[in-house]
């Protein structure tokens, strides 16, 4: 199966939020309450009800700058979460897209922690982990995600990631031309090649991005389990060794006061 990626061009953005919106609409995912925190950012992060997101950046030192960045997940090509995942809720299908299985997520929020973007969140109602699934139900039918459907400037595409590898990079030549910048595609090959790739007009701190991102250290699956199990069986051997001392020291004390 050919691998899929999203090509997310910042340098074409004009953070309409209408890719934020076609995700929730799509989706069905709640709206939130939120509240004006000085930025026209909003909701502030994403969450089990907000797939995608557009970060409004002001650069520091430059009042005039205004930068804007997708945020979803970035489905990577060696996902911490599915390394993560101890019932196999986390999933990475043969086209590079990662998804959450609702029917066995557990809710252990382990994908939460081991995420090195921060992405999945845990509904509080279902109390299991949600985040973007790329619109699976859409692109098994031939459609695009529907954010990418949305977009009017072509800021964000989506097709094999070969084809989507070389517009960045054509991008990438034309805007360094234009404007002597220094332009970095974000996701080529980092933690395995994502399967959201980024076009980034600056350094990837300055987007809210760590600039190597990796995964963090993580016991195996099976190791997940057998730990919390081995202590629970060491817990309750030292009780039962305690109190079955116990009770033959009062033994003896009985047979020695006969």
């Amino acid at each position: 199966m050919t691998q899929k990626a999203m090509l997310i061009d910042t340098t074409k953005c004009m953070g309409c939020r209408g890719c934020q919106v076609a995700c929730k609409q799509w989706n069905q995912l709640a709206a939130e309450n939120t509240r004006f925190t000085g930025s026209y950012q909003n909701p502030p992060n994403l969450s089990a009800s907000t797939w995608t997101l557009i970060k409004f950046i002001e650069p520091e030192g430059d009042p005039i700058r205004w930068l804007f960045r997708k945020e979803q997940c970035f489905h990577c090509g060696d996902p911490a979460c599915v390394d993560a995942c101890p019932t196999g809720a986390l999933k990475k299908r043969p086209d590079g897209i990662v998804w959450i299985d609702q029917k066995i997520c557990a809710g252990c929020k382990y994908c939460v922690h081991a995420c090195p973007f921060q992405t999945p969140h845990t509904d509080h109602d279902t109390g299991t982990a949600k985040k973007c699934r790329m619109c699976i139900d859409r692109v098994d039918n031939g459609l695009k995600p529907a954010c990418v459907t949305a977009c009017p400037t072509g800021a964000v595409l989506y097709g094999a990631r070969e084809d989507m590898l070389k517009v960045a990079k054509k991008r990438k030549a034309i805007v360094e031309k234009q404007t002597g910048a220094s332009v970095r595609i974000y996701g080529e090959t980092e933690l395995g090649g994502l399967g959201v790739i980024t076009v980034l007009a600056d350094k990837a701190s300055v987007y809210g991005l760590p600039e190597q991102p990796k995964k963090p250290l993580l016991l195996p699956r099976w190791l997940i389990g057998i730990v919390p199990g081995a202590v629970i069986l060491y817990g309750m051997f030292k009780n039962f060794t305690g109190v079955r001392e116990k009770a033959e020291k009062e033994e003896k004390a009985k047979e020695g006061q006969s």
